[in-house]
């Protein structure tokens, strides 16, 4: 009863409580003061700590940057949490409202008519919740804690604290059946979205760890199917559950795994969680539940493919540029490569370098477990050296390619502005008679030298049920059986069975088989440490080609063990087969003019490849000759000749300058990144070298040659001068003949002749230049080129494929007098495309061969071409440009290149008497040799590997260095290295540095990535540097090749150098070019 005094509405205990409510009041106001005293406290006892303990201020700045990306992690993992759990208690009013605006965010169920709506089954769910809950909890303390307790004796403290799946129940969104496939069974797509506010505690008390869940969000669609349906109860045989594709997952952590939604964490623990998910529900993996006995559960979990899609991802057209240069100003190029997924079977193709319009032609298979449903995505991306940037997608349903049987079309890229893949998409239905293998066979034959991969011609299914009676291990142990199935390369591997000797795995694995008639399965039956074998077994497949359906399901017996001992497996081959009016040929090439259009069934084409009439445009025959670009062959040679010295300093006294001495001097001469180094001449200050040096160089305006002389000692060698050149001058000039003072000393000069060769076609000019080689004579032992040829590698056609009949990663090699080039190594192709250019300076055309070996990866040999330069000499204009078959290879295998050469016509064998002189006569052309030079030895020649006996090539580096003078900044980019020497019998980690002297801080210090065992690594890596023009021309840089070692040891093994003066180069025009690396700089 309520008492006379009480309020209206408050009963007599509310009456008694109410004078407490002041003092409970002042209680809770209390307890929050202590608790905001405490949070400040906390956050300032970091800072005390890490100055008392003298740490650096980073340290603390490090933990509050962990803590606000902590924090705001978790903000957003509640807002999206906060944000689903709205939408699904207001999905009507959302769509209602808010959904129609925009078709694309409409739920499953309302955009598709077959997809229905289950509303009530979602009322039995909410109602049932609760009683769900009781059974998680009861099953997480009573069965999965004590499990766990007895694991690990590290967790007989555990357990659960509180379990509660809160009041929020999943919800099924829609429900699409599928009846049209096989009468025995019933299919059912699920879309499932649950944002729960369950909460999971767990405790390890032994080690005071608390950790929880609190909130999840799974998004994802579940197929269930229903089979076999059976005449008796319960009507349904087995039920078979499984995501089609990730569900998409988000979980709110509490307790230590807060740690867990620090960023970079809360993505790698959010993926793992979902591999772990992926391993036993996503596509190919099934969860199988048997409602009935004798079911064969390893047929349901993984029954026969739908079906095989072959895809030939052949080209691409009008891809966004991304690659820009100067921010955006100047548009670029990109390098472009494709990512190809169908479920969890993933691949990539290679990446065509600058390259809007790439051609891949590449061929891939992949297994199709259920249609409708698995889709087709491919992504195209630019490969950058830090992260690829992405240049659109498609998807499509692959149920689209069984009902048409050949997909031939271009697919507009989505999420881009513009760009275009070409497909062709094949289904290929399972046959169980071997009667149209031989043709099956006998086309793929025809497929194989224009794919990366042969053709599969069957596809083979392994169930691997049991095994019975294995023997046992040492001390009569029961083994831990697994089970290695492999058919030529491929390996598979069971689970393990610990324990027993009669093991029972329920597996089942794929394999493609190019020809079943050579191929065969070798099972190898091994202890869970691989080293016990249990026994083996070795079943031809041309014994299964047979028997009845092309089945066997019996029990083998195993060789190599015990006499009792016998496997369980059932085996089944399908024959792989296009329809008899389609065969399986790469289209032709991309046209030449696009269009777009759309398709039937929502597919979005551009570009028919079908010609008017409906027939196929003919493919382009291939190019009669090359295209190089316009800089080719525009290099000239530069002919140095140091000839002497005189009246150098004296640095050798003695008895502290009392007593003059003599100096030992040499001259370094550096020109184009490009070192020589003449001979030391002992105890004298007029020092004769009388050496010649020749140099094939690009004519960049601004470039400088430098002449620095030293005198030779045990310690330190002694600065004896310098001076320098312009190359423009000497161009100008032709032929120079002069002495040079040296600079930064008192006395001294130096007695050069220099020459920039013209370069003639005029076979006539050949004889007079020989006859001046055979004249002469230089102390460093060289005889003057008489000319330089140019050689352009575009293309290869026809090549055979490697022994495995994989086609090969294609590389030439060309040769000339022991000099030796490489190109790049090209993806797997028969028909690779290189577009290099390489020099060589010749001796004597009339007896040099020029040689061109191709090989996969600089192993396996694919041809060689054999050209004596006689041929070149009579050619019209003495260019030699077509293809030319391959010795060693297949009838069809050519190469496609240019060979020009270029005489080196010197003033020198064309000196005459005056006209006039007595006794000359005007119509003779007396040859007058002016002195003794000598011909380049090969390793003074610049932009040339040092050629030795073995014919190795001298490590480069490819870099472009330029100055932007709109953003006053040098730019120096390094692109690759080749023909780098091996550190070890795995060959290197190169990675390069350099600094730009002078540089006392080493401000300027920069590294590029480590490359893993790369002998020609590829870094396209920039570094800019904020230098004014004037600045950029004062500094050296010097650079370093080194072999990343292991971190414990922090060594760094020198593999070559480069020193180079920027001065030397015209940084607002830039340069790319290869530069050689040497040891140890000179």
């Amino acid at each position: 009863m309520p008492t006379a005094d009480a309020e209206p509405g408050m009963t007599a205990d509310t009456a008694d409580a109410a004078p407490a409510l002041p003092n409970q009041a002042h209680g809770e106001r209390a307890v929050s003061v202590l608790w905001s005293f405490g949070k400040c406290l906390g956050a300032l006892l970091p800072v005390y700590l890490a100055g008392y303990y003298g740490f650096s201020i980073t340290v603390v700045l490090f933990g509050l940057m962990i803590y606000i990306g902590w924090k705001h992690s978790r903000l957003e993992k509640l807002m999206r949490l906060k944000s689903a759990m709205y939408l699904l208690e207001n999905e009507r009013e959302f769509t209602t409202e808010k959904a129609f605006r925009t078709k694309r965010d409409l739920p499953t169920w309302v955009n598709f008519p077959d997809v229905e709506k289950v509303e009530w089954v979602n009322k039995i769910l909410q109602q049932a919740w609760p009683f769900i809950g009781q059974y998680l909890e009861k099953l997480l303390v009573d069965i999965i804690a004590p499990a766990i307790r007895a694991s690990s004796v590290h967790l007989q403290t555990l357990s659960f604290t509180k379990v509660n799946i809160g009041d929020k129940a999943l919800k099924i969104v829609g429900v699409k059946a599928h009846t049209e496939n096989d009468k025995r069974q019933v299919m059912l797509d699920l879309y499932l979205s649950y944002a729960g506010d369950v909460e999971v505690n767990v405790e390890i008390k032994k080690y005071f760890c608390k950790a929880g869940v609190k909130g999840i969000q799974l998004h994802g669609m579940l197929r269930v199917i229903l089979e076999p349906l059976i005449g008796d109860v319960p009507l349904v045989g087995a039920v078979t559950l499984f995501f089609i594709r990730r569900p998409k997952l988000d979980i709110n952590w509490t307790g230590l795994t807060n740690l867990l939604d620090i960023p970079g964490l809360n993505a790698m623990s959010d993926t793992m969680i979902m591999d772990a998910i992926a391993s036993h529900l996503v596509l190919p993996n099934r969860l199988t539940v048997p409602l009935v006995a004798d079911l064969h559960v390893a047929q349901l979990r993984s029954p026969l493919p739908r079906g095989v899609v072959r895809i030939h991802l052949l080209e691409a057209e009008d891809l966004t540029a991304k690659d820009t240069v100067i921010k955006g100003l100047i548009d670029g190029k990109s390098d472009p490569y494709a990512v190809l997924r169908v479920g969890t079977q993933i691949f990539t193709s290679h990446h065509v370098d600058s390259n809007l319009n790439p051609q891949w032609r590449e061929m891939y298979e992949v297994i199709v477990h259920e249609v409708p449903g698995q889709e087709l995505e491919v992504e195209v991306f630019d490969k950058d050296p830090d992260q690829d940037d992405f240049l659109g997608r498609v998807k499509m349903d692959l149920d689209i390619v069984k009902k048409a049987k050949v997909v031939d079309e271009w697919f507009n890229l989505r999420d881009v502005p513009s760009g275009s893949v070409h497909l062709r998409l094949e289904w290929l239905s399972l046959l169980s008679s071997p009667d149209k293998l031989s043709e099956v066979i006998q086309k793929n034959q025809n497929l194989t030298s224009k794919t990366g991969d042969p053709p599969s011609a069957a596809i083979l299914a392994v169930y691997l049920d049991q095994a019975f009676e294995l023997p046992m291990r040492k001390g009569n142990k029961d083994p831990s059986p697994i089970v290695q199935i492999s058919v030529q390369d491929t390996t598979k591997e069971s689970k393990t069975c610990y324990g027993t000797n009669n093991p029972v795995w329920e597996d089942a694995f794929t394999f493609f088989i190019q020809d079943p008639h050579k191929q065969d399965i070798d099972i190898q039956v091994k202890d869970d440490d691989r080293s016990l074998s249990l026994g083996s077994l070795t079943i031809p497949l041309s014994r299964i080609l047979t028997t009845p359906e092309l089945t066997m399901d019996q029990w083998f017996q195993l060789e190599n063990s015990s006499l009792a001992s016998r496997i369980y497996m059932k085996i089944v081959l399908r024959v792989l087969w296009l329809s008899d009016d389609i065969t399986p040929t790469t289209p032709s090439s991309r046209p030449s003019s696009s269009g777009s259009g759309t398709g039937q069934g929502g597919i979005t084409s551009e570009v028919n490849p079908m010609g008017p009439g409906g027939l196929a445009k003919p493919a382009p025959g291939r190019p009669l000759h090359t295209t190089p670009d316009s800089e080719f062959a525009t290099e000239g040679v530069l002919r140095i000749n140091l000839v002497e010295a005189q009246n150098l300093i004296a640095k050798d006294n003695f008895m502290g300058g009392m007593v003059k001495g003599k100096s030992d001097p040499y001259v370094k001469i550096r020109v184009a990144g490009i070192t020589f180094r003449s001979h030391t001449i002992k105890e004298n200050l007029n020092p004769l070298w009388n050496e010649l040096y020749e140099v094939i160089l690009t004519q960049l305006p601004g470039q400088e040659i430098q002449f620095e002389l030293f005198d030779k000692d045990i310690d330190q060698d002694d600065f004896l001068g310098r001076f320098k050149l312009n190359l423009r001058d000497i161009i100008s000039g032709q032929f120079i003949d002069t002495w040079y003072t040296l600079n930064d000393v008192k006395s001294g000069r130096v007695h050069l002749v220099l020459e920039w060769l013209p370069r003639v076609s005029d076979i006539s000019r050949l004889e007079p230049i020989l006859q001046y080689q055979s004249q002469q004579l230089y102390q460093n032992k060289v005889v003057p080129s008489a000319g330089v040829l140019f050689v352009y590698v575009e293309r290869a056609h026809g090549l055979p494929l490697k022994k495995s009949g994989k086609e090969p990663k294609a590389g030439a090699e060309i040769i000339l007098k022991g000099i030796s080039y490489k190109t790049k190594i090209c993806e797997r192709s028969t028909s690779p495309r290189w577009d290099e250019a390489f020099h060589f300076l010749v001796r004597d055309p009339r007896e040099e061969i020029l040689t061109v070996k191709l090989s996969h990866s600089w192993g396996q040999a694919l041809g060689s071409l054999t050209l004596p330069l006689q041929e070149v000499l009579t050619e019209s204009g003495l260019v030699l440009d077509r293809w030319l078959n391959l010795d060693g290879a297949l009838p069809e295998s050519q190469i496609l290149l240019r060979a020009t050469l270029k005489i080196l016509d010197t003033q020198l064998a064309t000196c005459r008497k005056a006209p006039g002189d007595a006794g000359s006569d005007p119509a003779e052309g007396e040859v007058i040799p002016r002195w003794d030079p000598s011909h380049l030895d090969l390793r003074h020649r610049a932009g040339f590997p040092v050629a030795s006996d073995n014919r190795n090539t001298t490590a480069q580096v490819k870099l472009t260095i330029s100055y932007s003078t709109e953003e006053s900044r040098l730019f120096i980019t390094v692109h690759s290295c080749r023909a780098l020497a091996a550190c070890s019998k795995d060959g290197a980690d190169p990675y390069v540095s350099f600094i730009l002297l002078p540089d006392k801080k080493a401000t300027t210090k920069r590294r590029t990535s480590t490359k893993k065992r790369d002998l020609n690594p590829e870094f396209n890596e920039r570094f800019d540097f904020d230098f004014s023009l004037e600045e950029s021309t004062q500094r050296r840089l010097d650079l370093s090749v080194k072999n990343s070692v292991s971190f414990m040891s922090r060594e760094r093994e020198l593999i070559g150098k480069l020193q180079l003066d920027l001065d030397q180069i015209d940084l607002k025009t830039g340069v790319t070019q290869w530069y050689d690396l040497v040891a140890e700089p000179n």
